[in-house]
């Protein structure tokens, strides 16, 4: 099974670095919370760290949102570990408290369909899957540019106010702003309610 968005996420188990020590993770033993899938080229390269490091700067604000995060990358699990202890503990204090996954010869990143067999890593790319285990956000880049945090906890609101309210969320949304209430009535008179500037 390919990952595709609305749809169950692939399942997978891996070896992953966490807590000082090598352990065994399934991703299907999250299900019930939302989950963060953040597949990134490489440890010890330039943009990754900021990546990974921002995200672990807000890693007990996404627990409290009842969110887990895993980092996957095809290095080893000794190589996550000497990344964390070098580098990742010296750019957030405690380094990065969430598992990351050792994606041995790219298993996991095909069945996400980020895995780029040219160069034998993973593709920058972030999930969200939704406490159902279903996909609801699949995001990829270039290495170039690191994905961003703060929009990251903005979809991710996004999504689970519209999970418990069945409310639309407009582009531009920020808690507490205006929602769109699906009602065909609305059809082609969105704009009665709803301005461009309202999305900067």
């Amino acid at each position: 099974m390919l990952a595709c968005v609305g749809k169950l996420a692939p399942d997978f188990e891996a070896i992953a670095y966490c807590d000082g020590e090598f352990r065994t993770v399934k991703l299907s033993e999250y299900r019930g919370k939302w989950i963060i899938l953040c597949f990134y080229p490489g440890d010890f390269t330039f943009v990754c760290p900021t990546e990974l490091a921002s995200i672990a700067s807000v890693y007990k604000n996404l627990q409290a949102l009842e969110v887990e995060v895993l980092g996957v990358s095809t290095d080893s699990r000794f190589t996550h570990k000497i990344w964390q202890e070098e580098e990742l503990t010296k750019m957030v204090p405690g380094g990065v408290l969430y598992p990351l996954v050792s994606d041995a010869a790219g298993q996991v990143g095909t069945q996400y369909g980020v895995f780029d067999v040219e160069t034998g890593t993973d593709i920058r790319s972030r999930f969200i899957i939704d406490p159902d285990f279903v996909i609801r956000v699949m995001e990829m880049m270039t290495p170039e540019v690191g994905l961003d945090v703060s929009e990251l906890i903005r979809i991710l609101k996004g999504f689970q106010h519209n999970r418990a309210t069945g409310e639309m969320i407009p582009s531009g949304w920020q808690p507490g702003k205006m929602t769109i209430q699906p009602d065909p009535e609305m059809a082609g008179r969105t704009w009665q309610i709803w301005k461009t500037e309202m999305a900067f």
